[in-house]
């Protein structure tokens, strides 16, 4: 078994966090989970429930301890060309409180959810990502910049339809690297490079890409 961490999560009461933190304490971690009071009753059993707001950067830091861990998690739900005005004050303030925050407090190691580049749609999106990125590069943390395109899972199967499409483009040399930079991955891969993400931190001060290919390679 690894060694145990201390974790923070932001968002763990979303769709992702509800498969991840229970694999977290499953492999002895020790697990704290950011909520507003609105949420609070969606955290996952056996997580320490902390009140505060993700849109903070003095809330988050309130949540904070040295050395923590922290996986962001935070995110517009169902992301769509749509929600531009969303992503500006859900996805981009929660990752510039979060770099704020960690900063202040003296993290060791930051999981950032961002996603699969270059891409043809959805260019808001990948710019509100890419400027994360930019502000964790800039701030010098050490972290894990994880890129899926879409995650398989309960509520979210609809790719499916088009995955024999990947599967052709996965074959033929001049679609090959598109195909696979914005493939799908399942839940349980996805939470699977999550956990090793955060188990195996880059060397302090460095940051690591793991992009679709090595999220289907992830093994723990």
């Amino acid at each position: 078994m690894p060694t145990p961490l201390d974790i923070l999560v932001t968002g763990g009461t979303g769709y992702i966090g509800q498969n991840l933190i229970p694999l977290l304490i499953s492999r002895g971690h020790r697990v704290r989970a950011l909520a507003r009071a609105s949420a609070l009753s969606r955290v996952p059993t056996g997580v320490a429930a902390v009140l505060g707001d993700a849109l903070n950067a003095d809330s988050l830091a309130g949540a904070l301890w040295p050395g923590d861990t922290v996986i962001h998690l935070v995110g517009t739900p169902h992301p769509s060309p749509t929600k531009a005005d969303q992503f500006d004050r859900i996805d981009l303030m929660s990752i510039r409180c979060t770099v704020e925050a960690a900063k202040r407090v003296g993290i060791s190691h930051l999981v950032y959810v961002s996603v699969a580049q270059p891409a043809p749609v959805m260019a808001h999106y990948l710019w509100v990502r890419s400027l994360g990125e930019t502000m964790i590069r800039e701030a010098g943390l050490t972290a894990s910049i994880v890129r899926p395109w879409y995650v398989l899972g309960a509520g979210h199967w609809w790719p499916k339809i088009v995955k024999p499409f990947y599967q052709l483009a996965e074959m033929i040399p001049a679609t090959r690297a598109t195909a696979e930079r914005l493939g799908l991955v399942t839940i349980e891969q996805f939470v699977t490079a999550m956990v090793r993400e955060a188990e195996n931190a880059p060397t302090r001060g460095q940051r690591r890409i793991v992009d679709v290919p090595a999220i289907r390679r992830a093994r723990l």
